[in-house]
């Protein structure tokens, strides 16, 4: 089933993505200048989405914003309206807000970025700005396992590698959107490495990296390497066939970090996914899983975010408390991060506001890159745990099924001396493969499969024996075992007859004694004496 998720913007359905899924959305595609050679002006555009039910989906949540707010005022929205599943039919656009030029307007700030880069309140609120003076992800690689990457984005330009298309339908480098919500991808990556564009009359942001207006991302220098799924819609490969294609290719091709803004209303997940799951964890790859959302119908956190050495991300509002629709509970949750009022960019030059765990992920995805620019020699165990060593417990003591290990502090992970680990404290896929999948029967090899040998081995074919009647068989043998055995056939019956005869005998010499005594009876009597 599908998960909802939260924009702001144009009416868009969609479908669920790990931060949320697509219910009621607006997407604002700003074509911006870029640079004072092109002219100022910027236009919004209307934007369609498609909506579709699907196990494996994207979980982000839109809300709708008026063109006013979207325009002028930089404070966050009102709650997200009821979230609801949505069709596979594209709805129409809401009517687009017109922005009549990419200069400031009078009295704006310039020196803080324009109305989207205010928008980024967890920037300053959970310290990210702070943290780029010792990183910035330079040298870090991140996957976005996702429905595609726009790196053509002006605020994501350059820092998208050539990817991968996972689902035989999309384009080879991972660039083109596809299924439901093909905006999904390049929304996640931007908050992972955005970096803002130029516009005239904006200055440079102290203490900033990347450019003044736009989205800019936690880490802003990692580069992202897409790799485009099919979700939602009918064609390519199966979900169960794209996910560990995917999954190998990353750690292939120099993937430090994975982030899967993807999650299903399973718990489990197909056996065809645990070797490029068990793959990635020797290979030292952290993988970051988004924990799903309520507000698509779900009830509990899906794989990919319940596999074992996953970080599985949930999501909380403003105030810091779990956020209610967008963001589920699970024992597999290790940190949750913002997840509501969250602006990204959009394909073609746009931007869209969203809620939901898919946007909670890429923030500790971003914060992991720049842990691990920082410390480049920690394995993905150690940078699990400074994550969640360093978050703020919230909830439950301890670990809980809503917050996990608690609210993630990224300025804390920073500053954590080097965890003495060596085993993921999250788990490990392998060693529960070894557990439970052990009962399980691996299928023979075919019968006309090569034989294989030893290296250096050499066989020599030896000639087939000529065939040589046995001894036994020489036709001697049998009449002497034959006559053998007539010959002691022949003694024992003798024997027997012997012996019954001579039973016969003695029993006619006792019969007639017998008969001798009764005729003759005196002959057995003694002589009486008599006494005087």
């Amino acid at each position: 089933m599908v998960r909802s998720e939260h924009r702001r913007g144009m009416s868009l359905t969609g479908w669920s993505f790990a931060s949320s899924c697509a219910c009621a959305s607006r997407v604002f595609g700003v074509r911006a200048s870029v640079g004072s050679g092109r002219g100022a002006t910027r236009r919004i555009r209307k934007v369609a989405a498609l909506g579709a039910s699907a196990a494996l989906t994207l979980l982000p949540l839109w809300t709708p914003l008026t063109p006013a707010a979207w325009a002028t005022d930089p404070t966050p929205s009102a709650s997200p309206s009821p979230k609801r599943e949505v069709t596979a039919t594209p709805s129409p656009s809401a009517t687009a807000v017109p922005k009549t030029s990419a200069t400031p307007s009078q009295g704006a700030s310039t020196t803080n970025g324009d109305d989207v880069r205010q928008r980024e309140y967890w920037l300053k609120e959970y310290g990210i700005t702070s943290l780029w003076s010792q990183a910035t992800g330079k040298g870090v690689t991140v996957a976005v396992i996702d429905t595609g990457v726009d790196g053509t984005h002006p605020d994501l330009e350059g820092n998208v590698l050539r990817g991968y298309d996972a689902s035989g339908v999309g384009s080879e480098d991972g660039w083109k959107g596809l299924g439901a919500e093909p905006m999904h991808g390049t929304e996640v990556a931007s908050l992972i490495a955005g970096h803002g564009h130029d516009t005239r009359g904006y200055s440079a942001i102290a203490g900033q990296p990347g450019k003044p207006t736009g989205v800019i991302g936690v880490a802003p220098d990692a580069k992202i390497l897409p790799i485009s799924l099919n979700m939602g819609t009918t064609g390519g490969k199966s979900i169960d066939e794209q996910i560990p294609a995917a999954v190998r290719y990353a750690v292939d091709n120099g993937a430090q970090i994975i982030n899967m803004s993807i999650g299903s209303n399973k718990t489990s997940w197909p056996q065809s996914w645990d070797e490029a799951f068990a793959y990635a964890e020797q290979k030292g790859v952290l993988i970051v899983a988004a924990a799903g959302n309520r507000g698509s119908g779900l009830t509990q956190v899906g794989a990919p975010a319940t596999i074992p050495g996953v970080l599985t991300v949930g999501g909380i509002d403003r105030k810091k408390a779990v956020a209610e629709g967008s963001s589920t509970q699970g024992i597999s949750i290790a940190v949750v991060a913002p997840s509501t009022d969250m602006i990204a960019a959009a394909p073609g030059n746009g931007y869209m506001i969203w809620s939901g765990s898919s946007a909670a992920a890429p923030l500790v995805t971003g914060v992991a890159a720049l842990l691990k620019q920082k410390y480049p020699k920690e394995s993905a165990a150690q940078l699990a745990q400074r994550l969640i060593a360093s978050a703020d417990d919230a909830g439950a003591t301890g670990r809980d099924p809503l917050y996990g290990y608690g609210i993630f502090n990224p300025q804390d992970a920073m500053a954590l001396a080097a965890p003495a680990v060596t085993a993921n404290p999250l788990g490990s896929i392998s060693e529960w493969i070894a557990v439970h999948r052990k009962q399980q029967v691996s299928d023979p090899t075919p019968s006309d499969a090569a034989p294989v040998h030893e290296e250096g081995e050499s066989i020599v074919k030896a000639a087939a024996p000529d065939a040589r009647r046995p001894p036994e068989d020489r036709g001697w043998l049998p009449p002497v075992i034959l006559a053998a055995l007539v010959l002691w056939l022949t003694i024992i019956t003798a024997g027997s007859v012997h012996r019954l005869h001579r039973m016969h005998v003695s029993a006619g010499q006792a019969t007639r004694m017998a008969r001798a005594a009764a005729h003759h009876p005196g002959s057995h009597r003694g002589t009486r004496r008599t006494s005087r």
